[in-house]
């Protein structure tokens, strides 16, 4: 009967303990040196190929013309006329579909006027820099995609060697 005590109580002890294999990125094994070094080379890409980014504005630059006193005129009051009528149909009844609608209506409109008045443009550069930029970028985030799938133990996993036959 101590065989049996002795027998179950090692299988119970072997269920009951953890596995504790290492786990990677993406729940994988292996691969979160990979994908810190992915991680680490896509960010410092990202960051210069954004530091060549200017980015300037003019204050609703969709306007138009007054020839005849030649004054730019803007449609940034006109874009607040629906924002304004849906705050106030809000303010008489908070239930007001149309209250609702409009002030959506009116802050989509803000925000595109707000982002079609951006000039974007890139500064210009030298070919070996942009070519740097876009490597460190698009390499790093393709060892972070490379970092998720499983890495084989025995075909150049963790330690890098093949298996010995």
């Amino acid at each position: 009967m101590t065989g049996r005590t002795r027998l179950s109580e090692g299988v119970m002890e072997s269920q009951s303990e953890p596995q504790k294999q290492a786990r990677g990125a993406g729940g994988t094994p292996g691969g979160i040196g990979i994908f810190l070094l992915g991680f680490a080379l896509a960010c410092a890409g990202a960051w210069l190929l954004t530091n060549q980014v200017v980015v300037s504005s003019e204050y609703f630059a969709s306007g138009f013309m007054v020839p005849i006193i030649n004054y730019h005129m803007n449609s940034f009051g006109l874009s607040l006329v629906p924002f304004i009528i849906g705050v106030a149909f809000l303010f008489f009844d908070a239930k007001s579909v149309a209250g609702w609608l409009l002030t959506i209506a009116g802050l989509v409109i803000i925000l595109v006027g707000i982002l079609m008045s951006l000039h974007i443009y890139f500064r210009p550069t030298s070919l070996f820099n942009t070519l740097v930029m876009l490597v460190l970028l698009f390499g790093g985030l393709g060892l972070i995609l490379r970092s998720f799938k499983a890495i084989p133990q025995g075909v150049g996993g963790p330690s890098g060697q093949k298996p010995s036959n």
